[in-house]
């Protein structure tokens, strides 16, 4: 009795620490159908992806101001919306990081960041991090390709942005540029994952 008791409570346990960390490590999957949600960008106006009708998809970046990583990749952020923006693959950018923990994250910041960056697309905040956790963000930059599919969008690749996160020019896989040429070439993603490398988003305390 005494055994069987101690294997229930080791399975409760082991339950409970398995839906503590659920909501970090679940989110969608590639081929799942995207759920719309509505931000605030840095200019006081609500974003969602209905808004764009004549968007094909979205390049979706979760990011922020103050990791070290997701600034090395900030520039090439800027880069793939100046490339595929008219092409029907717009950059959304993300913020999700606790302000309290990351002052430099608030959402002032975001605007100055915005401003002296000259970001050409909106830079959202996720202030609650419901959009975060929905998707299955777990670091900046976290890269999310969506693509238009009867009037839905779906997941068409996660993770990465290349595979050198210091030296752009020196990238051989170049993953999210990949997927959405092959998108906009009606050819299915060959890589539609690489593990996304960078901070760890700032979550709330329970």
């Amino acid at each position: 009795m005494k055994k069987t008791a101690f294997l229930s409570m080791l399975a409760l346990l082991l339950t409970v620490a398995l839906m503590s960390t659920r909501s970090l490590s679940d989110g969608y999957k590639v081929g799942d159908t995207v759920q719309d949600f509505k931000l605030k960008n840095v200019d006081g106006k609500t974003v969602s992806l209905a808004d764009k009708k004549d968007a094909k998809g979205y390049i979706i970046a979760f990011t922020c101001n103050s990791c070290p990583v997701a600034k090395a990749y900030e520039s090439r952020i800027m880069a793939l919306n100046e490339e595929f923006a008219s092409k029907g693959y717009p950059v959304l950018a993300i913020q999700a990081n606790d302000a309290e923990q990351s002052p430099g994250d608030s959402f002032m910041a975001m605007q100055d960041r915005a401003k002296a960056k000259k970001y050409a697309f909106p830079y959202l905040y996720d202030e609650s991090q419901a959009v975060a956790r929905t998707f299955g963000a777990t670091n900046t930059p976290h890269m999310f390709v969506v693509k238009k599919d009867g009037g839905q969008y779906k997941i068409a690749y996660i993770g990465a942005i290349d595979n050198n996160q210091r030296d752009a020019s020196a990238a051989d896989k170049k993953y999210v540029e990949e997927a959405v040429n092959a998108l906009l070439s009606g050819k299915s993603v060959t890589t539609t994952s690489a593990r996304a490398i960078g901070c760890g988003i700032k979550w709330k305390n329970a």
